[in-house]
């Protein structure tokens, strides 16, 4: 314990790097943001060891400052490049499998390992629980699908 009172740096970059490491499972740079505060207290440890209370501030001042100026610029650039798909674009055009008969009006399917409430994209069709479906669309936080088995009738 005496060694890390001593080499706080070391404590700063131990956060930093399981920040780091957390946001590659989350991908919204809030835990990326954070983690650059905590760099900052490692560069303040250097500089300024003793001082534990503005290794803090300066931490806390990196980690809200980037999470209000650089993050939303970062996000807006990530999702304007070429080739971005949101996770909700990436369900339309996968397959899925009904967990409950799906209508109309509701059912449900697992898409990727996600459960999804859905609705069947052509208005007469029923579907099974078990068979296999396409999803045509989203419609706010429903899939419209529809049975891989059979052809699309307008």
């Amino acid at each position: 314990m005496e060694w890390f009172s001593q080499h706080l740096w070391a404590t700063w970059l131990g956060i930093a790097l399981l920040l780091g490491a957390a946001e590659l499972f989350t991908g919204d740079l809030i835990l990326l943001m954070l983690a650059s505060g905590a760099l900052a207290g490692v560069a303040t440890a250097l500089v300024l060891p003793g001082a534990f209370v503005i290794q803090i501030v300066v931490a806390l001042i990196v980690a809200v400052a980037t999470m209000f100026l650089l993050r939303p610029a970062l996000l807006s650039r990530m999702r304007n490049s070429k080739g971005y798909r949101s996770s909700v674009e990436q369900v339309v055009g996968a397959e899925g499998v009904v967990t409950r008969e799906v209508t109309r009006q509701s059912g449900e399917v697992k898409i990727n390992g996600e459960t999804w409430s859905a609705r069947a994209y052509a208005p007469d069709v029923v579907i099974s629980p078990g068979e296999e479906v396409d999803v045509f669309e989203v419609d706010g936080v429903t899939a419209l699908v529809h049975p891989r088995n059979r052809p699309l009738t307008t």
